[in-house]
């Protein structure tokens, strides 16, 4: 057991240490990260610290004209965004909502729509569009992944069946969830988790987590004030780190830069690192290493002034103290 303590541990700066990170486990490569829903209404993105130190490369996907005209509009050098809905290589129909972060192939529920009424207006169905999926094994543009953001509304356990040999290289893999079915014939949290589990992953943590008030009740004047009702969540999976063997050298590596750029998981990056040090592809002492650098840039993290705080990305946690994501609470109709 390697004990030591490592001063302010929510330090956003404490991300400079990536490239830091990626020099001593030697990358011989850009992370590929796929995005499948990227519609930028999202905002930042989980691997955004990879984007901002030039660490990974990005194959993105949305069906929507509008998102991808703007994705486009707004690429990096390593950016490649394409308007394919990925699923199960079928056609369907695409339910176009009123917000567009409802869009989905399957229609809202109207019963969760009764007990939620405060998402009725943003899950108008407004249009539809017949729409031929891909299958993620099938889309020539992505080879080996490494890290998997899926946002689809519903549609992501059919990318998992149908991207088996994709995601056989895949270490993390970030889905939303809904533990209260929101669409008509959706699969329910229970079936994705298995699927995953299936194929070698495990829950790591939440990236976040909502919860939402039951109708008629509201609390403190605000409709979007939760008690205890899960709602969906934003839930990191991870390759089974506990039974490492059938994990590569090369992915334990991406496994390690991923944890600790874009979830802070840094115990879990030290793991990697030991691993790798106990089959003979990192050097003895390695791990020594890591917890240096990390003490190092993070004590003078904690000596800089602090720098005001600007507006919440849609994706962050709502100012308001809700514990929500801002896009699901006052950015609502943002």
């Amino acid at each position: 057991m390697v004990s030591f303590e490592i001063p302010c541990l929510c330090s956003p700066a404490s991300m400079s240490i990536s490239n830091d990170l990626a020099r001593l486990l030697s990358m011989s490569r850009l992370t590929h990260v796929v995005d499948i829903g990227a519609n930028p209404i999202e905002g930042m993105p989980p691997y955004k610290a990879l984007m901002d130190d030039q660490l990974c490369r990005i194959t993105g996907f949305d069906p929507q004209p509008s998102a991808i005209m703007e994705l486009n509009q707004k690429k990096g050098v390593n950016e490649t965004y394409l308007p394919y809905a990925v699923g199960d290589g079928q056609e369907h129909t695409l339910n176009l909502c009123a917000y567009s972060g409802w869009t989905s192939t399957f229609v809202p529920s109207m019963a969760a729509l009764e007990v939620f009424n405060f998402f009725k207006n943003n899950a108008r169905v407004v249009g539809q569009m017949r729409v031929l999926t891909q299958r993620l094994d099938d889309i020539a543009e992505v080879n080996d992944i490494d890290f998997l953001k899926i946002d689809i509304q519903g549609g992501e356990l059919a990318v998992f069946v149908h991207g088996k040999e994709k995601l056989k290289n895949a270490v993390v893999i970030q889905t939303e969830l809904q533990f209260v079915n929101l669409y008509e014939e959706q699969p329910s949290f229970g079936q994705v988790d298995q699927e995953l589990r299936a194929q070698g992953f495990i829950p790591h943590a939440f990236a976040a987590l909502k919860k939402w008030p039951i109708s008629p009740l509201q609390f403190e004047g605000n409709p979007t004030t939760p008690l205890n009702q899960l709602l969906e969540a934003d839930l990191v999976y991870v390759r089974d780190f506990v039974h490492p063997d059938g994990i590569s050298s090369e992915q334990l590596k991406q496994l390690c830069l991923i944890m600790h750029s874009c979830y802070k998981s840094f115990d879990l990056a030290a793991r990697c690192i030991r691993l790798l040090e106990q089959r003979e592809d990192m050097p003895s002492g390695a791990l020594q290493e890591y917890i240096e650098i990390l003490r190092t840039r993070m004590t003078h993290n904690s000596t800089e002034p602090k720098q005001p705080t600007s507006q919440a990305g849609r994706n962050d946690r709502c100012p308001c103290g809700s514990g929500k994501k801002y896009k699901h609470c006052c950015g609502t109709y943002r």
